[in-house]
């Protein structure tokens, strides 16, 4: 069946990202949209795309007057209030159409990466150990070197460099300093793992679909941590960039297959339940996946690791799309 879908996306704005280094994942965001949009109107859907602009209540009404079948969501939250996403999400749901994607309160809860890792811990899901830390709050420093410093509420590695992996107090005091400036506050502070790293995408609405695990395959120098930074994502000319390779699938045996399978299922059971979401994962030194972090309403961009999965599996980037759309229809009548 063919259907009226209006195509939601935040319209780029990176005066904050830019100061950074770091517009190129906001400004993105535009294509990806054209690009989703193509594939849907390639399956026969009617698509209208609405950039959304702040203020909130300005955009949710919006939304209120659209004339769809269908929305898809690809609504990231406004600069400087990535609250807004799950937000968003929240107006969606009171509109009585179906939408893609996650709920509010599993967007709410990955925007919250010490919240997550706390139910992780809680629920005896293997993550790193970890820290919330202000500047203030170093002298309470108990984790063992190496560490990694991260944001505590960003995305598409927004802040994270080969400067992020700290191995003594010098470094770490810097390095959550710099965090603190310019992400806001307080950084999330994780031993940092040195093994394997894996990520998988999932599919759910009731009967679970998990993608072709694909592993992040490290080239660089000995000098430079493996770590996947922004530059390794978005900076074609950097060493971090051409140094980061995906496989996919993995190549793994069948007993890591299943341990990674079952990590991924138990944790979006947990934090995310419906939609789908990628679940980043790295092995520790005895060779157990410890989850890094959990993705809902993941990047899905043509160039993503979510479309690469997906092509993995048969599908091309249309016919993706397309699952995400029906899956959103089968939420909405169950």
């Amino acid at each position: 069946m063919k259907h009226r879908v209006a195509l939601i996306y935040n319209e780029p704005m990176s005066v904050r990202y830019r100061a950074l280094g770091e517009e190129r994942a906001i400004l993105n965001i535009r294509d990806d949209a054209k690009a989703v949009a193509q594939a849907l109107r390639d399956l026969g859907h009617s698509v209208v795309e609405v950039p959304l602009k702040p203020p909130l209540p300005q955009a949710a009404e919006t939304l209120r007057k659209l004339d769809v079948d269908a929305i898809f969501n690809l609504f990231e939250g406004f600069e400087d209030h990535p609250e807004t996403e799950p937000t968003m999400a929240e107006v969606l749901g009171e509109l009585g159409l179906p939408y893609t994607g996650c709920r509010a309160d599993a967007l709410a809860l990955a925007l919250d990466k010490g919240r997550a890792k706390a139910l992780m811990v809680k629920k005896g899901i293997a993550t790193p150990r970890y820290q919330l830390l202000t500047p203030e709050s170093l002298t309470a420093f108990r984790l063992g070197y190496p560490c990694i410093v991260k944001p505590c509420r960003e995305d598409a590695s927004h802040g994270l460099s080969e400067n992020s992996v700290v191995r003594d107090d010098a470094s770490l005091e810097e390095r959550v300093g710099w965090v603190s400036q310019h992400f806001g506050g307080t950084a999330l502070v994780e031993e940092f793992l040195e093994g394997r790293e894996f990520n998988g995408t999932l599919l759910c609405n009731g009967r679970m679909v998990i993608l072709p695990i694909s592993e992040i395959r490290y080239t660089l120098p000995d000098t430079m941590p493996r770590v996947l930074t922004y530059a390794a994502k978005w900076d074609p000319k950097s060493l971090y960039y051409q140094h980061t390779n995906p496989v996919c699938p993995a190549e793994v045996g069948a007993d890591l297959q299943a341990q990674m399978t079952d990590v991924m299922k138990t944790v979006f059971r947990l934090m995310v339940g419906h939609g789908y979401a990628r679940v980043d994962m790295r092995m520790d030194s005895r060779g157990e996946i410890n989850v890094l972090e959990v993705n809902p309403n993941p990047d899905i961009s043509p160039s993503s690791g979510a479309a690469r999965q997906a092509g993995a599996a048969g599908m091309d980037y249309s016919q993706f799309m397309g699952e995400i759309l029906s899956l959103a229809f089968q939420r909405h009548r169950s």
